[in-house]
């Protein structure tokens, strides 16, 4: 024995550390565990959902006037829906409801519903849905950020319970098999069918065929003038004989292809801006695969946004710049534009933020998947493949919005076997990307779960940045029902940058809200301007005094540009080949078509 123990001491590393090997290994076998799990979990952390339940559940044991107060509630509730049902009973007629849907929940809108016994069935789901809500909120004792997870997972069990979820219960759809004859049930399998071949195999769903990149959608004309392994930077061809002098730099979001602003020709924000004498350039990026798994976040900001200003600056000499950020990649200019300023570059003259974050502590529902050990989990997914893929990124948005994602669109093709036709934003929604390893890591880490960007810790070119060294002019969009970059937390801009800022709050959601054309009806949006030196205005007082304006914020944004801009010019050339930037070829370029 003792020989075995001064073997063992022998064996151990001087310095009293676990060697290289077994840490490695050690390292290697979590991960791959966590990996594998997450295939079967969404990507969503065990731990993280049993922590939030155990915390809730714990604190609601020991709080027995809670659980009084739950009871009483769910007695008054009972009698409630008895003296309705028994009301409704009498008259044998329509009656008016115990308990009204939520304004944005269409589930029950049919007139079936409003039918025995269909009508007892949508209102006790309804009833039991409160109920929930009453159990999972104000118990004392639970963190904030796991009452609200516990809240979401208790929503998502009920509406996949929900009555109309099912054949015997959803009175619209018995309707309809009555009148098809059960043919709906046979179209809606093999729509399932159909979906399901192309999911697994890698095909875009039925219907995107119709938009063709650079035929239909991505389809102003111009020419690629810079690439390198991350983007492709388009110049657009202008449309009037003259333009403004000072160019506009749109920098998109790399979630997504970046031809959102640019769909079909009466919906492209590059077309409009274009057809209002500008000269518009764009960032397109490259859609990265395992190879690219340790490109960063400063990565993105140097090949990204600091490289498509340099092209610029050489094909447009001694002008300023109207920079543009969309989504991320308004979060991204924003990085770029506070270094910029800490180091005296000074070739912005306004910063546009479409939907773009720049204070995460109110970031949405998507903070309910940002905690230590979701976030441990998610790399560890990501560190097997070295991205994350497009289907288990667009997995999380559809949960965030399951009763229209993944509910009523399951209703409607698989039941009702109906297929609806895709507009041009639907297809680009499915033309998704990836996201790589290192740089997914760091987004989340820093930016969602630390805030360094907010709290000047985050680090670009070795040194910290921060938003109040900017002295630009900021014009930043929200809209109303977006669900990733609520409005609310896009409107701290006025918190973090010391310069003009004039905030737009426009209707529709993260996507429909920014394509907003004009001409499109029931479009209106909110703007107020505030000064550097003006005092601070909380978002409610805001939305209460801003001035309503029907119709889209497109015009508005170019007479902002416009007011920024100095008089009309002949069009620069395309391209400058004695500056080292001759054109590679036609928009939409290369890296757009990359799947």
């Amino acid at each position: 024995m003792e020989v075995q123990i001064q073997h063992a001491i022998a064996a151990e590393p001087p310095s009293g550390r676990d060697s290289y090997a077994v840490t490695a290994l050690a390292d290697i076998t979590d991960r791959s565990l966590h990996a594998a799990f997450a295939r079967f979990t969404l990507g969503l952390s065990p731990a993280a959902l049993m922590a939030a339940y155990l915390d809730w559940a714990v604190h609601l044991a020991a709080a027995p006037g809670k659980r009084l107060q739950l009871l009483d509630k769910a007695a008054r509730k009972t009698l409630r829906f008895a003296n309705h049902a028994w009301h409704c009973a009498q008259k044998n007629e329509p009656c008016e409801p115990c308990i009204e849907p939520l304004p944005q929940d269409k589930r029950f809108s049919h007139p079936g519903w409003q039918k025995w016994p269909f009508n007892f069935l949508y209102q006790g789901f309804l009833l039991q849905q409160q109920w929930w809500h009453n159990a999972t909120d104000g118990v004392r004792g639970v963190t904030r950020h796991h009452e609200a997870v516990v809240q979401f997972s208790a929503r998502q069990l009920l509406d996949l319970a929900s009555p109309s979820n099912f054949l015997a219960t959803n009175p619209e759809l018995l309707e309809h098999t009555l009148k098809q004859g059960g043919r709906n049930l046979v179209v809606g399998f093999q729509h399932l069918i159909e979906d399901w071949e192309r999911a697994v195999s890698g095909k875009k769903p039925v219907g995107t065929e119709a938009y063709q990149v650079g035929a239909n959608v991505a389809a102003s004309p111009g020419k690629v003038v810079f690439r390198n392994r991350l983007i492709e930077l388009i110049q657009y061809a202008p449309t009037t004989e003259k333009v403004r002098p000072e160019p506009v730099l749109i920098v998109p979001a790399w979630i997504m292809k970046y031809y959102i602003l640019d769909l079909s020709a009466q919906n492209s924000l590059v077309r409009y801006l274009t057809d209002q004498g500008f000269s518009v350039f764009m960032i397109s990026w490259k859609n990265p695969s395992a190879d690219d798994r340790d490109l960063g976040m400063e990565d993105y900001r140097t090949l990204g946004v600091m490289a498509a200003l340099d092209t610029v600056s050489a094909i447009v000499p001694d002008r300023q710049v109207l920079a543009a950020g969309y989504c991320l990649g308004g979060t991204l200019l924003s990085i770029a534009a506070a270094a910029m300023a800490r180091d005296g570059d000074g070739r912005l003259k306004t910063i546009t933020l479409l939907a773009a974050q720049t204070d995460f502590t109110e970031a949405g529902e998507l903070m309910l998947f940002i905690d230590e050990s979701q976030l441990a989990f998610l790399e560890d997914m990501m560190w097997e493949q070295g991205f994350l893929d497009a289907q288990q990124m667009a997995g999380t948005f559809q949960l965030l919005r399951s009763n229209d994602l993944v509910w009523s669109y399951g209703l409607r093709r698989y039941l009702m076997g109906e297929r609806p036709s895709l507009n041009d934003l639907m297809a680009w929604n499915a033309d998704a990307t990836r996201m790589p390893y290192r740089m997914h890591s760091e987004y989340l880490r820093r930016l969602f779960l630390d805030n360094d960007l907010a709290e000047g810790r985050y680090i670009a070119a070795g040194k910290p940045v921060a938003l109040t060294d900017i002295r630009t002019p900021i014009f930043a969009v929200g809209t109303v029902w977006d669900h990733v970059a609520p409005w609310r937390s896009t409107y701290k801009i006025h918190l973090l940058a010391d310069t003009e800022v004039t905030y737009v709050l426009t209707s529709g959601g993260h996507n429909a809200g920014i394509v907003s054309e004009p001409g499109k009806p029931g479009r209106v949006y909110q703007a107020m301007t505030k000064k550097a030196d003006d005092r601070y205005i909380d978002p409610e007082s805001w939305l209460a005094s801003a001035p309503q304006t029907d119709g889209s914020w497109w015009p508005a944004f170019a007479a902002w540009l416009g007011a920024h801009s100095g008089e009309p010019v002949a069009p620069p050339q395309m391209g400058a080949d004695s500056a080292g930037y001759p054109p590679l070829g036609n928009a939409p370029g290369t890296y757009v078509l990359e799947a």
